[in-house]
């Protein structure tokens, strides 16, 4: 199964420590060497994307930046056996930063991808 983990930052445009972008690289390096990360990366500020809605019959796009008190800020998708492996992955990630950047806060979510093969 697939798995797409986004994380939203609470203090979107402060640069993070450097002890924690090492850790970071090397849970990237373990995750990859296991077989679980199909890819990860940083965003954007929304200020620099786009909003696409449909409403009221009419679709509408708007440019960023959006309202929202967090920002989204990085993704990873991982190929686990279930949701309850993603959700390791994911807090292993987010204890580093509990862990090396004093104050941090934010929160990840964990969304399942699917494939063909969930609807035939």
């Amino acid at each position: 199964m697939r798995y797409l983990a986004t994380m939203k930052d609470s203090r979107p445009g402060t640069p993070p420590p450097p002890e924690l972008m090492e850790a970071i690289m090397k849970l990237g390096e373990e995750a990859a060497k296991a077989g679980v990360l199909l890819d990860q990366g940083g965003l954007a500020p929304s200020a620099l994307g786009a909003r696409i809605e449909v409403a009221a019959g009419a679709l509408n796009v708007t440019d960023g930046p959006f309202a929202e008190s967090k920002e989204m800020i990085s993704y990873a998708v991982y190929q686990v056996r279930s949701k309850e492996e993603a959700v390791e992955w994911c807090s292993r990630f987010m204890k580093l930063h509990q862990e090396l950047w004093p104050g941090w806060e934010g929160e990840s979510e964990v969304l399942q991808i699917f494939g063909p093969e969930d609807f035939q």
